[in-house]
């Protein structure tokens, strides 16, 4: 890199003063989180930014703020996360066009919560969940698969698509026995089933999804209390699908009916199965990915949406197993 890429050096003047001021951040907190991002140097002085970098860098950086210039401008709130996700995003594929994703809505909650996809696989996964009648998403954990398909399914139940809703998970003994557990059969299973729980009760009140679950129109259970049954005219969501055995992933398929849709959700390396059990998903994904009607989507680290120390420890563990298999080959 030469001296003037070093010192290279550039401004950019918004037209609006105070959407440049909501672009900016209280105390111009939304520019330092950019400059820390991407390793240049921002100042501001009115409506114009003065930015000192690489050329590289400063191209990027003037792409994020145009981009989160024109969010806003175009009526989308822009908080500290977004800048995260944009800035995320932008620094993988300069060309995206941030407004296809963020103002895909998906489902706004009780709270008046907008919930949109925050990067283009998860605009895929949305997409794939309109368009095919089952789809897997495939991926480590914070990456919204679970999340999205429940803002999804709580959408097509609203919007009289389905019936009812499904929310499914394998109840795999890791470290006890449910028959040791307290309790009746539902209450041993159901700390299994709380991360479903919460999602839904982060889509609408608790008493709106307790009287929906009066009336069977959500339905929360086991993956094997779907033994036997046809599921028409819903919206079926199989969690933590990594954890579910060949016949269950084969008995859970082939329940879905008319006017159903499925979606299957897991990590094909966080599986809790015994080493000689195979994981139902990872066979699923190696016999049905080229079937028509089936689309399977593959998040990444880059994808990890929560905390960003949660994509630091994904990368940890996947440096990790990256040496533990270069060892076991050599």
């Amino acid at each position: 890199m030469n001296d003037y890429q070093e010192h290279a050096s550039s401004e950019l003047t918004f037209s609006d003063i105070h959407i440049a001021n909501e672009l900016f951040g209280v105390h111009n907190s939304n520019l330092k989180r950019i400059a820390e991002a991407t390793g240049v140097s921002i100042s501001a002085r009115g409506n114009t930014i003065f930015i000192k970098g690489d050329t590289i860098s400063s191209d990027l950086a003037q792409n994020i703020l145009n981009q989160l210039y024109g969010l806003i401008r175009d009526g989308y709130p822009v908080f500290a996360k977004d800048v995260e996700y944009a800035t995320n995003v932008l620094s993988q594929d300069s060309s995206v066009n941030l407004k296809t994703i963020f103002f895909d809505t998906v489902y706004v909650t009780s709270k008046k919560r907008t919930i949109t996809p925050k990067n283009p696989n998860q605009k895929e996964y949305i997409d794939a969940i309109r368009n095919f009648d089952i789809v897997f998403g495939i991926g480590p954990a914070g990456t919204g698969k679970t999340y999205l398909a429940m803002a999804m399914a709580v959408a097509a139940l609203a919007q009289k698509k389905v019936s009812r809703i499904i929310l499914t998970r394998p109840a795999v003994e890791a470290g006890e026995a449910l028959g040791f557990l307290p309790g009746d059969l539902a209450e041993k299973v159901n700390p299994y089933l709380r991360p479903l729980y919460d999602a839904l009760h982060d889509m609408m009140s608790f008493e709106k999804a307790a009287g929906l679950m009066q009336q069977d129109a959500i339905e929360v259970a086991p993956l094997a209390f779907m033994r036997g049954r046809t599921l028409n005219d819903s919206f079926i969501i199989l969690d933590e699908a990594q954890n579910s055995t060949t016949e269950q992933m084969k008995m859970f398929l082939t329940r879905i009916g008319f006017n159903s849709r499925a979606v299957i959700t897991g990590d094909i390396t966080q599986s809790d199965l015994p080493s000689n059990r195979p994981s139902g998903l990872i066979e699923a994904k190696e016999l049905l990915c080229d079937i028509d009607g089936i689309k399977f989507v593959f998040f990444t680290k880059h994808d990890v949406v929560r905390h960003k120390l949660v994509q630091k420890i994904v990368n940890a563990y996947e440096m990790r197993e990256n040496r533990r298999n270069k060892s076991s080959v050599s």
